[in-house]
């Protein structure tokens, strides 16, 4: 089966005269091109990482390369130069030692197996933003639309008097976390179809801050904190939409290690409007006209978020007929110069209900209309109103 192999200087493409660090950056480029939890599924791509794992673990041995670079694939096929140093009992990746993998994988790999071993000190123990906090507010339509300052009410945290913030026993203090000598995480070793691989995970004792409290404060618990209610005013700018939220720098949660506090979103609730429905800036309303304001025109009140404007009905205009107030609709969040319009649908509504004398009015016209009124009314026939 050896004939069948790529040469390993060919597979990690390296010459034969490449150093330990050529040949450990040329294995680091493929083994993350290639790596299974890259490439989920992809069995060529396993079979290349597979290959280049074999490569690697024999060109990164002083002892097996100069094996390799004298017999070949034979060293390692139970031929010359086999022996208890050889590559016959490698297992997954071929000799590599809880050492050495977790250098490889610790320090290629850290996004994969969420790990940086082969990485000294902590990156937990650096400032750290607090979180973001999310409350609502509720808004009638209108305020949505030209905007108002709202109170809300929130929890809010704030330092300890105590402790200062420390989370300690007033005359006490933190002291270094003996699990994890204060690095904030611990390693541990897991076996997969791969090998042994060496992964980091935060420290459980201290939650990765690297230290622990022995006392604790008795007013913060050891949080460090108090939550107290607290008022805030949040200006909500014009043109809001239901679900859009404003920002509240440094209003959400306290950071750590001197970190930032995070932000406070404030999410409108826009309550709906028994006439008017918004879509995105642009605002819709239905307005009833009479079947003779229709017929004839003529001026008609149409009602707007800015109050009352009227509108001039042209002769003739059909039900479902839509009419466009210009700059009536809801100002853009993005350009304060820009707002939207306000489109009416006009309905001709028909009486449901008429006395005897308005009955009588529209059967005349109906009959001027379709020219069958009687000459005892109006003498000869008459094609039309119109005519």
């Amino acid at each position: 089966m050896a004939e069948s192999k790529r040469d390993y200087y060919e597979v990690l493409g390296v010459p034969k005269t490449a150093d330990e660090a050529a040949i450990k950056k040329a294995y680091r480029a493929l083994a993350k091109k290639y790596h299974p939890d890259a490439n989920p599924g992809d069995a060529e791509a396993e079979r290349k990482f597979k290959e280049a794992s074999e490569a690697y673990s024999v060109l990164s041995d002083p002892e097996k390369r100069k094996q390799y670079d004298q017999f070949g694939h034979a060293a390692f096929d139970g031929g010359a130069g086999a022996g208890p140093g050889g590559f016959g009992g490698f297992g997954g990746f071929g000799g590599f030692d809880g050492a050495d993998m977790g250098d490889i994988f610790g320090d290629i790999f850290g996004d994969i197996f969420g790990s940086r071993a082969s990485r000294g000190g902590s990156r937990y123990q650096g400032p750290m933003r607090g979180a973001n906090v999310q409350t609502t507010v509720r808004l009638t339509f209108e305020e949505a639309i030209f905007g108002c300052e709202k109170e809300i009410e929130i929890n809010y945290k704030e330092e300890c008097s105590s402790c200062h913030g420390t989370g300690a026993k007033a005359g006490t203090s933190k002291e270094t976390c003996p699990k994890c000598n204060g690095k904030g995480k611990i390693m541990y070793t897991q076996q997969t179809m791969f090998g042994t691989v060496q992964n980091v995970q935060t420290c459980p004792d201290c939650g990765g801050t690297g230290q622990i409290i022995r006392e604790k404060c008795p007013d913060c618990r050891g949080t460090g904190y108090i939550t107290r209610r607290k008022r805030l005013k949040v200006t909500i700018p014009a043109g809001i939409d239901d679900g859009q939220s404003v920002r509240m720098a440094g209003a959400g949660e306290p950071g750590v290690n001197g970190g930032e506090r995070g932000d406070l979103l404030v999410t409108a609730v826009v309550s709906k409007h028994p006439v008017f429905i918004r879509k995105d800036i642009n605002i819709y309303s239905t307005v009833p006209i009479s079947f003779a304001r229709a017929a004839l025109g003529g001026p008609i009140i149409i009602k707007t978020v800015d109050g009352q404007v009227e509108y001039e009905v042209k002769p003739g205009t059909q039900t479902d007929t839509r009419v466009r107030l210009k700059g009536k609709g809801v100002p853009s969040l993005r350009n304060r110069s820009i707002r939207g319009d306000h489109y009416v649908t006009l309905v001709v509504q028909v009486p449901e209900r008429m006395n005897e004398e308005q009955r009588q009015a529209l059967q005349r016209f109906d009959e001027l209309m379709t020219g069958k009124i009687s000459k005892e009314e109006g003498g000869h026939k008459k094609r039309g109103l119109f005519k």
